[in-house]
């Protein structure tokens, strides 16, 4: 094992994790920045409605299929390089997607966004993995990262309505660089290039079906989203996708080299984290989806005004989790934090959905239960990261690392194709019984079906959590040698 302070990072680690949140927070808000920015974006390049979500895919596309590949890279070549090679890349692909004259190029700088926040995003959190190995000082680091993780896509929504109401659209891409490059040009200083011995060979076979295999899932629930689960093509490639994972494992069971080593996702306290992470992003994008629509079309609020709305539940975030990780998780371990977390979770969303109606008041009904799922949520994001890499081989730190990111992305993707289809399914048959005029109240209708059914989410999450981890405080959780070797 290494002792923390032969690790040349050891000094700076309190720096490095400043920038490495910094990058964090860039690369989760701006799945959620560009949303606000849509509609004058649409009105200023002339695309399509039915074009549009492709402004939306692109980045989730190239971001999810190619995380495990990302993280792997940094495995093999130094998560340094990777890391500010990835930052400066991502601060390129945005400047072109804020000066882009046309939809193509905006959909193209989208992508690139995609293809390099895959690289940074894993080797800022295998950077993280091993640069804090002392148990007390891991959990503080885990859980601001998480609070960061679990928050940023709120407050991408309030960036979003600022720079869109006060700026331009524009700028919810040039706002990248703001991040990237002070956190590139920090990085180069701080980080040493650690060199990564024995690092295995690429396997090349597994990066292809992982890749294409993501990209036909993410990219079939993406699709469901728009043109149903029954679509002919919808399928194909949910089809498609399921066959190549399955080949996937398959490859990984048998490589030298495998992408993916299966004893990373196989172990008890790394699976469960994994699970519980992904069906945690299934359930939160209801809450960011369908109140943004309920704010702006039922209550009138303005996109800035709607930003604000959502602060509750990033500050809830950061709270619960720093406090999860610093003082629950060393004295309860995690399968009991993220088992309370989810609940909590469940019942916010349960009382939201209960509680909504065409008229309810923002300060009475919806800040309250955005407090409630804030700390659900910081109860499992914090843990869950610190779970999802703890006692991993160095040499695996970034696949593993990916491993978490590639659960929310395609989590996320489940969650917004699965609910907006229920929603949608929802308001038709409300109008169809109810008649035309009452499509306000429709839409509430489908805004608390969606929540319900996040709600249920949710609740699986806590038994999966409570099945799969595994009981008592992990060795590295608690006070005792570092867990990373």
């Amino acid at each position: 094992m290494t002792h923390p302070h032969a690790d040349p990072h050891h000094l700076r680690r309190w720096a490095i994790l400043g920038v490495l949140a910094m990058s964090q927070l860039m690369v989760v808000l701006d799945a959620t920045i560009v949303n606000i920015a849509l509609p004058s974006a649409q009105a200023d390049l002339g695309f399509s409605d039915a074009n549009r979500q492709w402004v939306v895919t692109a980045y989730a596309l190239a971001f999810g299929s190619l995380l495990l590949f990302g993280g792997r890279l940094g495995d093999l070549l130094g998560r340094k390089y990777i890391y500010i090679g990835g930052l400066l890349g991502f601060a390129v692909a945005s400047a072109a997607g804020g000066a882009a004259g046309s939809f193509g190029l905006l959909v193209a700088a989208r992508a690139g966004q995609g293809v390099f926040g895959a690289m940074l995003a894993p080797a800022a959190l295998g950077l993280l993995t091993t640069t804090f190995t002392e148990p007390t000082e891991r959990a503080k680091a885990f859980g601001i990262f998480g609070a960061v993780a679990g928050g940023g896509a709120a407050i991408g929504l309030l960036l979003g309505g600022v720079l869109t109401e006060y700026l331009s659209w524009r700028w919810c891409l040039y706002v990248n660089l703001l991040f990237a490059l002070p956190a590139a040009f920090a990085a180069f200083g701080l980080l040493h290039h650690v060199p990564q011995l024995n690092a295995p060979r690429i396997d090349w076979a597994g990066t292809a079906t992982a890749t294409l295999g993501l990209l036909g899932i993410v990219y079939g629930f993406a699709r469901a989203g728009e043109e149903g689960w029954l679509d002919t093509a919808t399928l194909m490639f949910l089809g498609f996708g399921t066959v190549l994972l399955v080949v996937f494992v398959l490859i990984e069971r048998r490589v030298a080299h495998p992408l993916l080593p299966l004893r990373v996702v196989l172990d008890r306290l790394r699976g469960g984290a994994y699970l519980a992470i992904g069906l945690s992003a299934t359930g939160m994008f209801a809450v960011f989806i369908f109140l943004t629509y309920y704010l702006q079309d039922t209550l009138g609020f303005s996109p800035i005004r709607t930003g604000f709305a959502f602060l509750p539940m990033p500050v809830s975030i950061v709270t619960a989790a720093t406090t999860a990780n610093i003082k629950l998780v060393p004295r309860l371990g995690p399968r009991i934090v993220m088992t309370a977390g989810l609940l909590t979770s469940t019942t916010g969303m349960a009382l939201l959905a209960s509680l909504l109606t065409i008229d309810s008041s923002y300060v009475g009904t919806v800040m309250p239960l955005l407090v409630v799922m804030g700390v659900g949520m910081g109860l499992v994001f914090a843990p869950a990261m610190a779970s999802g890499t703890l006692g991993v081989d160095r040499n695996d730190a970034g696949v593993a690392s990916a491993m978490i990111n590639t659960m929310q992305q395609v989590g996320g993707s489940v969650g917004t194709a699965a609910l907006s289809s229920v929603f949608a399914s929802s308001v038709s048959h409300y109008v169809r019984d109810n008649g035309p005029e009452a499509i306000g109240a429709a839409q509430v209708h489908g805004y608390t079906v969606a929540f319900w059914c996040s709600a249920a989410v949710f609740a699986t999450g806590a038994v999966v959590a409570f099945t799969v981890l595994p009981k008592g405080v992990p060795e590295g959780m608690a006070q005792g040698p570092p867990s990373v070797h």
